[in-house]
């Protein structure tokens, strides 16, 4: 017996092999989609991995810089000197489409493209440490925004490889069988009916024939009984 309840008809034959079909067809571009997805995860992973790396050197130069600074510098002369900044980023967030996931675009610009407006105090009374940080920040930025965006399509993609895959095991395991073993069912009750139907005819028509030469003896017997 199949593993759901199904009508032994012709009509529901056809429709399980349609769906049997379709269902193996869905399942190889599924499977398509999940190696295609794999493939790109391992991509933005290796480029993750390279730019983590990347960002925390600069933090921990920047955060060195830092540092020396505040050695050189009174805490609250370098909290004034960094208390009004000059330049501002404006953020921008747009999606790209990748195998039906939407992974986010991170664009910034600063209000203003001179390099020197990253500085917000006067070169004079501050120490170079401090330049040095405030530099070193401003160059990880970027590959901080940058790494945000990778780790947030690394994750999406994630989500979508593992969706996908319950998918190919519920195609592969479950649903294919089961559409298999019903299509089989069908076809052995049909095979089953049909030498039912061949028994039968064949002794309704052995019943025909005896009747038929019974009848005949019976006309041959009446026939010598008149002479």
């Amino acid at each position: 017996m199949p593993a759901i309840n199904v009508n032994p008809t012709r009509q529901e034959l056809t429709r399980l092999k349609t769906r049997l079909k379709t269902s193996i067809r869905g399942h190889k571009l599924l499977k398509d989609k999940r190696d295609e997805l794999m493939r790109q995860f391992m991509d933005v992973v290796r480029e993750n991995r390279a730019l983590r790396a990347k960002v925390e050197e600069g933090l921990m130069h920047a955060h060195a810089s830092f540092t020396v600074a505040s050695a050189v510098m009174s805490s609250e002369f370098m909290e004034q000197a960094l208390l009004y900044p000059k330049q501002s980023v404006e953020l921008d967030m747009s999606f790209k489409n990748v195998m039906s996931v939407n992974v986010p675009e991170y664009q910034f610009k600063t209000r203003n493209d001179d390099p020197g407006e990253v500085y917000p105090y006067g070169f004079a009374t501050t120490s170079g440490e401090l330049d040095t940080a405030v530099a070193a920040l401003s160059d990880v930025f970027q590959d901080m925004l940058r790494l945000a965006q990778i780790e947030k399509t690394s994750q999406l993609l994630a989500e979508e490889i593992e969706k996908t895959r319950r998918r190919v095991n519920a195609l592969e395991y479950v649903k294919i069988p089961q559409m298999q073993e019903s299509i089989k069912y069908i076809s052995m009750k049909l095979d089953e009916n049909e030498r039912s139907n061949t028994i039968r005819l064949m002794k309704v028509k052995d019943m025909l024939l005896e009747d038929a030469q019974d009848e005949r003896r019976q006309a041959d017997a009446q026939a010598l009984a008149q002479t």
